[in-house]
């Protein structure tokens, strides 16, 4: 039985920080898709619910509380697992990120290897049930 790629839905407002996160992981043979704001993240996760969603916080329009806030209300992807990679290293900012629901906050600049470590820990955690068929 052949086994489907993982879904990651990649959101953030900058290209560069997009595509570089969507090479990282196609590299690593999860199948990527990418949204450059957050009102487009939150409408292609809801149209295919992702299996992680990795996030930029500050971004105009829809921030990424805003994001998790509104996944974390729909059935389709309140359990998803959400890691918020961001330039933004407040401590308010990470914990009100977890207080949200948020798995993961990481740092820009990230190592690679860290960010895959995470994104495997979470994808590996997935209920039986929703894990990649």
């Amino acid at each position: 039985m052949l086994r489907r790629q993982p879904r990651i839905l990649v959101i953030d407002d900058e290209p560069v920080a997009r595509v570089q996160l969507e090479s990282l992981l196609a590299e690593e043979g999860y199948y990527v898709t990418t949204a450059a704001s957050g009102s487009e993240g939150i409408a292609a996760a809801l149209r295919s619910p992702p299996d992680l969603v990795l996030c930029d916080l500050l971004m105009p329009g829809v921030d990424g509380f805003g994001v998790l806030a509104r996944l974390r209300a729909e059935p389709a992807t309140a359990n998803t697992p959400f890691i918020f990679v961001t330039a933004s290293a407040d401590g308010d900012d990470s914990r009100l990120g977890y207080r949200l629901g948020a798995d993961e906050y990481i740092t820009k600049p990230y190592a690679g290897d860290e960010l895959l470590a995470q994104v495997s820990r979470r994808i590996r955690n997935l209920p039986r049930g929703t894990a990649p068929a």
